[in-house]
């Protein structure tokens, strides 16, 4: 099963929660009589849709058969999933974030940069975080200098030149600034 979204918190009284959406598509995922899964008590439950609505930029969900803010209370915390069967088909040279997650990053010339640990921003622009052994690196998910071979699990990339020794340069300062050790910059 695949995430598309976390419930955050009940809203109102009414039995609706707010959801932090890991989907493009929280329109059509949580339309009225979708179906998502829970784990509850170690065990798997289907949540029905009865109402999805926007509210000041928040994704607000009533599920079946959530009446009240107790009912709602209960689902806080709990990650909302569909079977990877129920996923849409994507456009050419798009992908899903747990195809890509967990991918192996080398540069063309062999270099193994580290392994895909997120995936920050939306899919028109997405950047790969990518740890490895020289660090944190972040990296423009673009077809002009990233080749993916989803099935085998690996990236092929040729970036700019800089591209990753700024990455690992920032990566450094964060690391001083939180006292993990390792030599800062020196300008």
């Amino acid at each position: 099963m695949v995430i598309v979204g976390r419930v955050a918190r009940p809203h109102g009284i009414r039995g609706e929660v707010s959801i932090e959406p890991e989907t493009d598509f929280p329109d059509e995922r949580f339309a009225e009589g979708a179906v998502v899964f829970i784990e509850d008590e170690g065990r798997v439950a289907p949540l029905t849709v009865a109402s999805f609505r926007m509210h000041a930029g928040r994704a607000l969900v009533r599920f079946e058969p959530m009446t009240s803010m107790n009912d709602a209370e209960r689902l806080r915390g709990h990650e909302l999933r569909v079977p990877e069967s129920a996923l849409a088909e994507l456009p050419e040279n798009v992908w899903y974030h747990h195809e890509l997650i967990g991918s192996r990053v080398r540069t063309t010339d062999g270099h193994e940069v580290g392994r895909v640990t997120g995936i920050q921003g939306p899919t028109e622009r997405s950047i790969l975080v990518i740890q490895g052994r020289e660090g944190e690196v972040l990296v423009p998910l673009v077809a002009a200098f990233c080749q993916v071979d989803a099935a085998a699990r690996e990236i092929e990339i040729d970036p700019p030149e800089g591209l990753l020794e700024v990455n690992r340069g920032e990566e450094r300062k964060r690391r001083a600034r939180r006292g993990a050790g390792g030599p800062a910059d020196e300008n």
